[in-house]
């Protein structure tokens, strides 16, 4: 009989890239997507720190694809870097963090993925500029407007504006859109440090659609843009705009108006058959006065004003001043204060004590009260709504030039000593303030920014009320606005920051 000779049987050995197979056990960050970049860190290492993540219930691609989140690179040539980034051709690369080890190395030690800082991002290579330009190096620039840092400063408003316009019309012509994709791409030409001199300059730029660089492409060319010419001119888009700069009146109310054949105010006043509610009576009453921007020292005027009557009813209160102000601008349309107490319940009867004291003050020229119907029970709410539950107040007041530091906003020609303005009061329950602090801070595309990145990237639910974990099936607690970035896993953005 024959016998085979005892030949020792050869292992076939696998290449790296098949002995480490994606497991997907035990992951704890389904929206984190990492992808460690081999150049410059080697094949053993990487292999390393791909087992260690995944131990931590991270995702590690092991292909460059567009569902990566997260680029992690210890490349110390950044401009190399993103040149093989861009060779890649990602169709996501402008919303992907393109990050230094040192986030993976602090996110390894937290056992999570920690907010991604300034610090932590590789930046871009240098754009390219008109000749004789000053080329100026960028990170990559979030989506979100609340992951990126936008002041007053504006270095684009020649763009901005004329998105606005762009996205006012199709507003009015409820279009919701192209209005939102507008308004997204004013948010980020907003958030930049430096102007954009060509076209080429936005290619990494996210929210900037053909039809927003077809615009900015004949700004850059002309000085202007035809079509944002034409809707000026245009008598429907005219109208509405004023009929809607009337407190009390809404695009639905315009509408109805302009379909009318009105085309003035005098026209609507002296239409019989138009009965205008109590709102729209004093918005017509006060016009001159509530169109007119109002100044930051007459904002911290009725502060004061508020703060006074306020702290006369409750010394405990607590009084905060929102919106633009509060983000940092220098004049705004009206003035927002957030009121609460640290005794849960006593907020349901603060505004009405509150709007008694202004009454007999003799300076409540308007007042529309609002009871809260905020109920707990019906949280979550997988649907936003414009407005809060919480109990609120729309006043118009009246404000002396003697209480004001440097003197009224006045219009030319006016005289009076006093002027009128639009305030309004919301009072959340003290352990809700957090919440409402933030969404009546602003501004409104920073939140609504927030409110999708809660939801798309945490399958979180944020609203002025709460803020509800799908995965834990919990609401979390806040009870600063720090607290709430922290749920999120944001790096923390300043009020004067939310200008988006």
């Amino acid at each position: 009989m024959f016998h085979a000779p005892n030949v020792p049987r050869v292992r076939k050995r696998l290449r790296p890239a098949e002995a480490v197979v994606p497991r997907r056990e035990g992951v704890k960050f389904e929206d984190v997507r990492l992808y460690l970049v081999e150049r410059k860190m080697g094949r053993s290492r990487r292999n390393f720190l791909t087992q260690l993540a995944r131990s931590k219930g991270f995702i590690v691609e092991d292909v460059l694809s567009d569902e990566v989140t997260h680029v992690v690179s210890e490349e110390s040539q950044a401009s190399s870097l993103w040149k093989w980034l861009k060779e890649c051709a990602l169709k996501n690369l402008p919303s992907v963090h393109v990050l230094d080890i040192s986030w993976f190395t602090e996110s390894m030690r937290e056992g999570r993925p920690v907010a991604v800082e300034t610090r932590h991002l590789v930046q871009d290579t240098l754009l390219t500029l008109p000749e004789g330009s000053t080329p100026t190096p960028v990170a990559t620039v979030s989506q979100y407007a609340c992951q990126r840092r936008t002041t007053t400063e504006n270095n684009n408003k020649i763009f901005t504006d004329a998105f606005e316009v762009l996205a006012e019309n199709y507003e009015f012509n409820e279009i919701e859109g192209p209005c939102q994709a507008f308004r997204r791409a004013a948010s980020v030409l907003k958030s930049l440090p430096w102007a954009v001199r060509c076209l080429g300059a936005t290619q990494d730029l996210p929210c900037l659609g053909e039809h927003t660089k077809a615009v900015m492409e004949e700004i850059l060319q002309h000085g202007r843009s035809f079509e944002v010419e034409r809707i000026l001119s245009d008598e429907r888009y005219q109208t509405l705009k004023l009929f809607t700069s009337v407190f009390g009146v809404g695009p639905k109310t315009a509408e109805k108006w302009y379909r009318r054949g009105l085309r003035s105010f005098s026209d609507i006043l002296a239409d019989r058959s138009i009965h205008l509610n109590r709102m729209q009576q004093s918005g017509f009453l006060h016009y001159e006065d509530i169109s007119r921007a109002v100044s930051k020292a007459e904002a911290r005027s009725l502060r004061n004003i508020i703060d006074e009557v306020v702290h006369a009813i409750t010394p405990a209160a607590i009084l905060a001043l929102t919106g633009g102000f509060r983000r940092g601008k220098e004049f705004g349309h009206d003035v927002d204060f957030i009121v609460t107490t640290p005794e849960l319940g006593r907020e349901e009867t603060l505004l009405p004590d509150i709007i008694d004291e202004l009454k007999k003050q003799g300076i409540l020229l308007y007042c529309e009260y609002q009871a809260s119907t905020f109920d707990i029970a019906k949280l979550p709410s997988c649907r936003f709504e414009a407005m809060d539950h919480y109990a609120k107040c729309f006043l118009i007041l009246r404000l002396e030039g003697s209480q004001v530091e440097g003197g009224l906003h006045r219009a030319e020609g006016d005289s009076r000593g006093w002027r009128a303005v639009r305030v309004d009061l919301v009072s959340p329950p003290v352990d809700r303030y957090a919440f409402a602090l933030l969404g009546w801070t602003g501004s409104r595309q920073f939140e609504r920014d927030l409110r999708r990145f809660a939801q798309v990237k945490r399958r979180m639910l944020l609203d002025n009320h709460a803020l509800y974990d799908k995965t834990k099936k919990e609401f979390l607690a806040a009870t600063t606005e720090k607290d709430i970035f922290a749920h999120l896993g944001l790096e923390y953005i300043e009020p004067w920051q939310r200008n988006a």
